[in-house]
């Protein structure tokens, strides 16, 4: 619970520095922009005032004109109309060459750009005031867009980030997991060729023991549970059989090896239900799910395994009445190293799903459980002849 906890904890601070540090370049990109918007309008201003004085008493002087048009000359970047008070253009400045060739779009510039801002009124001696209509410069109407194309980028920067630590993560795990499936099989055949041996003996000396029988069959049992183990992790033979008999089969193995006070039924059709499947792997997948069943009803209840078809898909339905699962558990229910039960690692799951999603192109997936009143998962197969 502790390292669950802390492991929230740590998600949740990483989310908040983020969204901080993106709200942070947001902030600074729009003091940014407003301040380059303040400066453009202190250089309209000191247009306005060099435009004034172009009909001043000082423009007598050589130096005062030069200083002057210098003044004017020098914005190249906002666009800039002066207008007389019938909004004629007299003036203009960094207009687009589409507006400056078309006197009607010229005409209406002015009363366009009086939208962003208002025009300054330029005092004449004459007393033909002119006003001065300007808007933002291209630079600025772009960098309006930047801290929302920075954060859009930032976000996609991060997101893609955790995808791919993710699958990293993911993949890691198939391979820890498969390469333990693998030594566990490794080891398991160790001992296993040793009692193949030891059966021939007791078969020479009393081909009739029934001890020797017994132990015969155990002997098979773990080949079947090695070679399911060895299967993770490499692509399996998939067969056209009948998937219909692959589950009898195990209902049948399963039924007698449960407790009695489980009422244990199978509903699976007539006809044959023929799809690409590994009968061991598929038998093992089966298997677990049955015993997490039996496991969650505490050994007594009532559990079905239904078989039937919905339009292009094989559907196996394996039913419990046993506690049940809550929304967390049922999140985290296929996570390698989770395990509702004190006993396990967590691994049943994890390699069920993996068989039959990975090695089956199909899906295993919880479709509904309640605390209390038990968990229906169910595998998904592709049918090839619907």
């Amino acid at each position: 619970m502790r390292k669950s906890f802390f492991s929230r904890f740590a998600n949740w601070a990483v989310y908040i520095f983020l969204t901080v540090v993106l709200a942070g370049i947001v902030a600074a990109s729009t003091v940014l922009i407003n301040y380059l918007r303040k400066e453009e309008i202190h250089r309209i201003k000191v247009f306005a005032s060099a435009q004034k004085f172009l009909n001043d008493q000082y423009m007598g002087d050589p130096r005062v004109q030069e200083l002057i048009l210098s003044i004017i000359q020098d914005n190249n970047s906002i666009p800039v109309v002066v207008a007389d008070r019938f909004n004629n253009p007299l003036y203009w400045r960094n207009i687009p060459q589409s507006i400056e060739q078309d006197p009607q779009k010229l005409k209406a510039l002015p009363a366009e750009m009086e939208k962003s801002y208002a025009p300054i009124e330029v005092v004449m001696p004459s007393g033909q005031n002119q006003y001065i209509y300007y808007t933002n410069s291209r630079l600025l109407n772009n960098l309006r867009y930047y801290p929302f194309l920075l954060g859009l980028i930032f976000a996609a920067y991060i997101a893609f980030s955790f995808w791919f630590l993710k699958t990293i993560k993911k993949t890691d795990e198939g391979f820890l997991w498969a390469g333990l499936a693998k030594e566990t099989a490794h080891q398991i055949g160790t001992p296993l060729s040793s009692m193949i041996g030891w059966v021939e003996i007791l078969k020479m000396e009393n081909a009739q023991s029934a001890a020797a029988v017994e132990i015969e069959r155990d002997i098979d049992r773990l080949k079947t549970i090695s070679e399911r183990f060895s299967k993770i992790g490499s692509v399996p033979e998939l067969s056209d059989r009948d998937f219909g008999e692959t589950v009898r089969e195990n209902y049948e193995y399963l039924r007698k090896r449960i407790s009695s006070k489980v009422d244990f039924s199978l509903t699976v059709p007539d006809e044959k239900v023929i799809v690409p499947h590994s009968r061991v792997l598929m038998s093992w997948v089966i298997e677990n799910l049955v015993k997490n069943a039996v496991d969650a009803m505490r050994g007594e209840g009532k559990m079905e395994m239904k078989l039937f078809r919905r339009g292009h898909h094989v559907l196996l339905d394996i039913c419990d009445n046993g506690s049940g699962m809550s929304r967390r558990q049922m999140r985290n229910a296929f996570k390698p190293g989770f395990s509702t039960k004190k006993r396990g690692w967590g691994l049943g799951l994890s390699l069920a799903r993996r068989a039959i999603n990975e090695y089956h192109s199909g899906d295993l997936r919880i479709v509904n459980s309640e605390p209390g009143k038990g968990t229906t998962f169910r595998i998904d197969l592709k049918y090839p002849q619907a």
